[in-house]
Formats: structure tokens, C-alpha cells, sequence
């Protein structure tokens, strides 16, 4: 973390210098007549969308919610590794994994052969893979996951804020002019204002209002899918029980009474259990049943036996059906329309799924993460509207395989066992399923397809292990300046700027005529460079593409004083230099990233990444040209 760029400041450096004439929030203060994005809903989609944009104070940003204040408990629980390293960027992941419960193992239970109306541990998986990514799975209260993206927009120099009590009732878009096109009426819902309504144009508008979203429906949006017409029940507890895995993950398959999720949670006492209940009719509601807590911790106690489960406290339940849906669209553009979209939605919005895999609060950010950079370089001017065409055609395909996987994953839960899976010759279908699906658990499956945004793998054998499409995988090095071990990918921030990794090939000290030295060189001084290019007059030399350089050498082995100009640059209204942007190969054991992830040892490279992480490009250090090309095509 770097702070007193622009001067010295006391107090927590968390909370940036406030940036002049804003808005004056509170209960009793008027909606804004105009904004440039309008977010509907404070859910972790509608709170990662708005955590981005806050980090851009001349992109006047309006959050509403209909409900009066954060939720305080329930709801979602899963945070992906993935999502983790989404956090770090936003500055409060080391926070996260000192509150939360980290998920290490999952434990598999079954019916004991020998007493099938017991339970007994068939096998445990370990719940991360090695060197899958360098964050933990975690499990935290939703409602706290809201406070800290609420702290990041709080701190910073717009000082951003939810406008609480409102809720979207209608949305138009005016196709004719491009000066604030969107109209959104909005309700008084809390009463404060007499139950009235107000409309605010906006530049764009985002749907981040749940499953019942009133924004994709005002642009004909609905989902489609279907039930497996099976009644469960979620409930967090703080409970005593002899069942000795109860602080792991556990997933318990009963012979005839049905299953059981448990999840434990943050603090060390509290456990998150799903509880299977009634098979539903195809044209019933669980509501129907009437089930409440007590038919939960009933089910819980005869799937769990030889093991009692007594309950002290149920701080949160509810009663679900397990359903599958997609909308056809993630935004207004009908099908066959060849224009610009100026209407999103997100999350629950336009997927939604079981809670089994962990994945629906994960996705909902990573829908939202996608948007939020390309939203900020449009409204500042960096890049064409045709650029918001890439959120919808992203996110559609990494839904519809969640989806997919999630189906299947829900049905596997819910199948009886088979008598070679109880007596133990066969592995068990769910455990099976459990270490194909890890990859996507864990959030870092997703690929996307190749478009503009995403080159072709024509020079990918120079990094093997930083795929075009997928998230830039972090490894250890080491910083050159102040010899500090840590994670290279942990030096991007969610600021909306653009990564260039420049790994050097052997002996290369970025001496004069070395490639290093000329990439650098170019990168600073040419014309046709997109660093020149793409920055604007007055802005600092990173404040689009921020290039950071790797070295294979030990940080005692290299000349800092002799660095190139580009990766020791002077910014801010001080004009101090940065000492972060060169890094060496880890010396104390911790791994070496161009073994780790395969970068050529010859020739080093270049691993393009964009604002949200995803490695763009990879090309060799003297492509110039080709990288040259590949910024043209995105930005202005």
C-alpha cells in the first residue's frame, strides 16, 4: 500500500483526500436530478460495482436500495479464492482472512455399511489445491462483506454512500439523444419522503436488485430455467453436537433420511447448516409446506444419527427450493440491434442457482468487477461506448456454465447412495464430482473466448502458465528496492488501470541494449507507444498501463540506481519516485515464478492483464508493434 504520493497526511491512510463538491448525502437529502451510473440494489454485486466507481470521483455515481439500512445476518456465506484476489486489489482481503473461517478440508459421510441408519466418514478432500492460488476459500457473514465494501466507498475521495429507502419501479431509455438516455422512477419505500416518487436520468444503469429485479424487466428481460422440486432448509446456529467434524466443511449423505451441508462459520462457535426436507410436487412452493426451524433441526437429527445435534440459538434460517435460471441478456440491446447497451444487469438479476456449490455471491461480484473498469473508461473518455458490448457476451457465457455445473452438482447431492458406494467399492459419486468441480469452486475455471480484448495464444509458450483469458496467477518474488517478499499479482489495485509484466530473459539487468532496457525505453519515449499514447497531458506516466519489471537475478544482484527511468518513474504533484515497480525471483524458497508459471527463461516476456485481472496478452519483450496494436484496438 502506497500513500503520501501528494503530500503527508496523518490518520488512518485507508481514507483518502475527499475530493471537492459532493454531493451532501442522508436521509433527508434530494436525489441527485442527473448521474452517470445509476446502481440499483446493495447486494455484493451492486457493492463491488459501486466500491469500483467510487475510486472515480468525476464519475458522478448513485447507489439506491429499497431496503432501509445493510442487512445484519443471513444470506450468502462462500468466498471463492478467486473473489479473495479480487479483495486484495480492494485493499481489505488480510482483514477478511483474519475474520473469517477458512475452508481447509471437506469431510464426505455416508451410511455405515454395517449399520445403515448410521453415518460414518468415507473420505476427506483437501478443499484448495496447491498452488491453485495463494488465497484461501473462506466463509464470512454476507452482511460484513457488505460493510467492507461499504468502508472502501466511505473512504474514499468521493465518499460514496447507498441511497436507502428507494426502489426502482421504472426504467426508459431515450435512443434519441445520448445525453442521459436512461430515465429511472423511483419510490419512496421507507416513507421518509411520504412515499413519493422521484426520476433521475442517467448515462447508465445497472440492475443489481435480485432474482425479482425490476430493472430487467423493464428491459424485457426474464429468466428461464427450471426446479428440481426439492424443498431445502439453510440455518446458522450456535449449537452443541458430538459429531466430530463439525468444524469442516462436511458434506453428509444419509441412507434414507436425505442430506446435509454443513458449513462453519467466522468466530468459531457458529455453523451454517443445509438441511434436505421435503420432494415438492411440480406445481408446489416450498412455501406451501409451511416448514420452519424446527422441521430443520428434526431432519438434521435423524440424518446426523448415531449423532445429536442441540440447538441453543438459531440466529438465521429460511426455506428455499432449489431452482436454475438465466435471463437471455445481460443488458438492453435486443437481439439483431446493432447499438451500444446503456441498461445492465447483475447477479441474481440474470442467473440464479443452489447455494450448494458456494458460487452464487462469488459470481455476482465477478459479474460487476467485469463491468466496473469498462463502465470508468467510457465515462472518462478512454475508451468507445462499443466497449460495454464485451460485459454481456463475457459474463452470459461464464453464467450459463455455472449454471450447468451447478445442475449437476445439485442432482449429485440429491441421489441416493449405491450399495458399492456404502460397502466402499466405489468412490463415491459426490466425492468424484467434489475433485472435478475444483477448479471452479474455487473461481478460477473461467476462461474467456478470444475477441479484441483477448489476442490470440500466438506467443502464449512464452508463459504457459498465465493462459490468455484466464486470471493472472500471482507467485512469489521478491522487491527489488527493499528486498520484500511477496505476491506480484498483489501490487495491482481495483483502480481501473491496466498491468504490463515485463519478465526479463537471462542476464538481462536491463542494461543498456538490453531488451528490457529498450522495451522500457519504448514504452516511455515512442510516439506509437501506448503509454504515450494512451496518457493523457498532465497525468502521470502509470496512470493507464502501469508496467512492472521481473528479474531472474536475487534483489543483490542488480543495480537499482541503473534501472531504466520507466520503472523508477517521479508521480504525483510532488513528483516523488516509486520504488515498487521492480521485482526479482524469490531467494528464499518461497518459489520462483518463472518456474512456477512458466515463463521462458531465454527470451522472458510480456503478460498484458487487464483491470479485472484477466491476462490479456503475452508476447515477447521485443513485440512492440503487436502490443502497440492490441491497446490500440481497445483504448483512445
Amino acid at each position: 500500500m502506497q500513500y503520501y504520493k501528494d503530500g503527508f497526511r496523518g490518520g488512518n491512510p485507508d481514507v483518502k483526500q475527499a475530493a471537492p463538491n459532493r454531493r451532501s448525502r442522508g436521509a433527508n437529502e434530494p436525489l441527485p436530478e442527473k448521474v452517470d451510473v445509476l446502481i440499483a440494489g446493495t447486494g455484493p454485486a451492486g457493492l463491488c460495482l459501486a466500491a469500483q466507481l467510487a475510486q472515480f470521483p468525476e464519475i458522478d455515481t448513485l447507489v439506491v436500495e429499497r431496503m432501509p439500512a445493510n442487512i445484519i445476518k443471513g444470506k450468502a456465506d462462500g468466498i471463492n479464492t478467486r473473489t479473495m484476489e479480487m479483495f486484495q486489489a480492494f485493499g481489505f482481503a488480510d482483514k477478511v482472512k483474519r475474520e473469517t473461517y477458512w475452508v481447509n478440508q471437506t469431510a464426505f459421510w455416508m451410511p455405515d455399511p454395517r449399520r445403515p441408519e448410521h453415518i460414518h466418514r468415507v473420505g476427506r478432500v483437501q478443499d484448495v489445491a496447491d498452488d491453485s492460488s495463494e488465497m484461501p476459500h473462506i466463509l464470512i457473514n454476507q452482511a460484513r462483506l457488505h460493510e467492507l465494501f461499504l468502508e472502501v466507498m466511505r473512504n474514499s475521495s468521493s465518499r460514496l454512500e447507498p441511497d436507502y429507502g428507494w426502489e426502482v419501479v421504472g426504467v426508459a431509455i431515450d435512443e434519441t439523444t445520448d445525453d442521459h438516455p436512461v430515465t429511472v422512477t423511483l419510490k419512496d419505500a421507507s416513507g421518509i419522503h411520504w412515499w413519493a416518487t422521484k426520476t433521475v436520468r442517467a448515462n447508465y444503469v445497472v440492475g443489481c436488485d435480485g432474482a425479482h429485479s425490476a430493472v430487467r424487466k423493464a428491459i424485457g428481460g426474464a429468466l428461464h430455467g427450471d426446479a428440481a422440486h426439492q424443498a431445502w432448509g439453510v440455518m446458522d446456529i450456535l449449537a452443541n453436537t458430538d459429531f466430530p467434524d463439525v468444524r469442516q466443511k462436511c458434506l453428509v449423505s444419509s441412507a434414507s433420511e436425505g442430506n446435509v451441508l454443513i458449513l462453519p462459520r467466522e468466530g468459531g462457535y457458529i455453523f451454517r447448516m443445509y438441511v434436505e426436507l421435503d420432494k415438492l410436487r411440480p406445481d408446489e412452493k416450498a412455501a406451501s409446506r409451511k416448514l420452519n426451524q424446527d422441521d430443520m433441526i428434526a431432519a438434521a437429527n435423524r440424518i446426523l444419527r448415531p449423532y445429536a445435534l442441540d440447538v441453543k440459538e438459531v440466529v438465521w434460517w429460511s426455506i428455499y427450493e432449489i431452482g436454475h435460471s438465466i435471463t437471455d441478456r445481460f443488458d438492453d440491446v435486443p437481439a439483431g440491434s446493432d447499438r451500444n447497451p446503456r441498461v445492465f444487469t447483475a447477479g441474481d438479476a440474470c442467473h440464479t442457482h443452489s447455494p450448494k456449490a458456494g458460487q452464487g455471491m462469488n459470481v455476482s461480484m465477478q459479474d460487476t468487477f467485469n463491468l466496473g473498469w469498462k463502465l470508468a473508461h467510457v465515462l472518462q473518455g478512454r475508451a468507445p461506448a462499443s466497449l460495454l458490448r464485451s460485459y454481456s457476451k463475457e459474463r452470459f457465457a461464464e453464467a450459463k456454465r455455472l449454471i450447468d455445473t451447478d445442475h449437476a452438482w445439485s442432482r449429485t447431492m440429491s441421489a441416493p447412495t449405491t450399495q458399492a458406494e456404502r460397502d466402499g467399492t466405489e468412490e463415491p459419486r459426490i466425492i468424484r464430482q467434489f475433485k472435478a468441480n475444483l477448479e471452479f469452486t474455487g473461481g478460477t475455471a473461467v476462461k474467456y473466448d478470444p475477441s479484441y480484448l483477448f489476442a490470440a495464444p500466438t506467443h502464449q509458450a512464452l508463459a504457459s502458465g498465465e493462459a490468455i483469458g484466464r486470471r493472472f496467477h500471482s507467485a512469489p518474488v521478491v522487491r527489488l528496492a527493499d528486498a520484500k517478499q511477496m505476491q506480484l499479482g498483489h501490487a495491482a489495485q481495483a483502480d481501473g488501470r491496466w498491468r504490463i509484466y515485463a519478465f526479463a530473459g537471462k542476464g538481462d539487468g536491463a542494461g543498456p541494449g538490453s531488451a528490457m532496457r529498450q522495451l522500457a525505453d519504448w514504452l516511455e519515449q515512442d510516439p506509437k507507444s501506448p503509454v504515450v499514447r494512451h496518457t493523457r497531458a498532465g497525468e502521470d506516466v502509470d496512470a493507464v498501463i502501469d508496467v512492472r519489471a521481473v528479474f531472474q537475478q536475487t534483489f543483490d544482484q542488480l543495480a537499482y540506481g541503473q534501472m531504466p527511468s520507466l520503472f523508477r518513474p517521479r508521480t504525483g504533484r510532488l513528483g516523488l519516485q516509486d520504488h515498487e515497480k521492480i521485482f526479482c525471483v524469490d531467494h528464499k524458497g518461497a518459489g520462483d515464478i518463472f518456474t512456477m508459471r512458466g515463463i521462458d527463461r531465454e527470451r522472458g516476456c510480456m503478460v498484458v492483464v487487464r483491470p479485472d485481472q484477466y491476462v490479456g496478452h503475452v508476447l515477447p519483450l521485443e513485440g512492440h508493434g503487436e502490443l502497440a496494436a492490441y491497446f490500440a484496438g481497445i483504448l483512445r
